[in-house]
């Protein structure tokens, strides 16, 4: 199916309503907000990262309401079982006397999942998500069932507490279409903060789009045009994180044990074509791919012991392949 330009533009107007809808309740959060809504629009699922309190729990219930999405959240502990969150058979006595089992839906069977601190559990509590995850189905007892429509997975997890944490697998953490830094506030940000939090006046959030009109969306994001050149500049990008690769920048090569994979130039194409529509364009540009690129592919690099131990950060590495390629690009 085909879209005009009008549409286009239309769509554009409707989601910076639902984003402006939600900016009167987070203050501030502008660059997460706006990344979390290109993997809602991709039909992806985010991880974000960031200190206690800085509104990320608050920020996923806003995005539910807004978006008119049902919403659960489920509290990652040590002692969360698998069942807790997949839902478990339970016995049901009849009014004749006689009894069936009857299967109890876990807070997985929802439109919208806050997976909070979700590296508190234990890793086979956390493959409970996986199926969700990749295939949008639960499987229990032999039983296949199919997920909400649309349904995503939206995880928290605090970067510096790491004592009784179980950090995610590398399979499970490419599941994610990104992984979102959510920043401390400014002096400004903490100001309106405690104006809207410790006064007397309650916001309550209207419902600017609608399941339907969601899915309806996510087709579109999938008819955005993607050029030649600018698909193989973001397959250049996922290219140079591999340290094995002639075209791989020095640092790559010295200080990257293992790059992205396939999945990582699918997160990159999936957000830069939401970017555009969030836009009003139906074509993908080069700022798209290069606005999306840290958050696709941050999780999905891992650092050898040497870049380990001189403190490297993910991000200034895959700023160091961007320029690179960029260049390259340019020649």
């Amino acid at each position: 199916m085909s879209y005009t330009a009008e549409q286009y533009e239309q769509i554009s107007e409707q989601l910076k309503l639902v984003r402006q809808e939600i900016g009167r309740y987070i203050v501030g959060q502008e660059e997460t907000i706006d990344l979390t809504l290109y993997a809602i629009l991709a039909d992806g699922h985010a991880l974000l990262e960031g200190l206690p309190g800085l509104g990320k729990t608050m920020l996923i219930r806003s995005i539910s309401e807004v978006l008119d999405l049902s919403f659960k959240r489920i509290q990652f502990t040590p002692d969360l079982m698998p069942t807790d969150i997949t839902g478990t058979s339970v016995i049901e006595r009849m009014h004749d006397g006689k009894s069936h089992f009857k299967f109890q839906e876990g807070p997985i069977f929802s439109q919208m999942v806050l997976a909070d601190e979700i590296n508190r559990a234990t890793p086979k509590t956390q493959s409970a998500l996986l199926e969700a995850m990749g295939e949008k189905t639960v499987t229990v007892l032999g039983d296949t069932k199919q997920m909400a429509k649309p349904f995503f997975v939206l995880a928290t997890q605090n970067p510096i507490e790491m004592e009784g944490t179980y950090p995610l697998p590398e399979a499970q953490m490419d599941r994610f279409l990104c992984k979102i830094q959510v920043p401390s506030p400014t002096k400004n940000e903490l100001m309106e903060i405690m104006k809207r939090t410790t006064g007397a006046k309650n916001i309550k959030l209207e419902k600017r789009l609608s399941a339907d009109e969601l899915i309806d969306i996510q087709q579109m994001v999938k008819e955005v045009i993607i050029a030649d050149d600018m698909l193989e500049y973001a397959v250049d990008l996922v290219v140079a994180t591999h340290p094995d690769q002639p075209s791989a920048p020095e640092m790559i090569r010295q200080y990257v044990e293992y790059g992205s994979g396939p999945r990582g130039l699918q997160s990159i194409v999936k957000l830069a074509k939401s970017r555009a529509l969030m836009n009003g364009r139906f074509h993908v540009s080069i700022a798209d791919i290069k606005t999306v690129a840290k958050p696709a592919l941050r999780h999905r690099l891992l650092l050898n012991y040497e870049g380990i131990a001189t403190g490297l950060r993910i991000d200034e590495v895959i700023d160091q392949f961007i320029e690179v390629v960029q260049q390259g690009q340019n020649v």
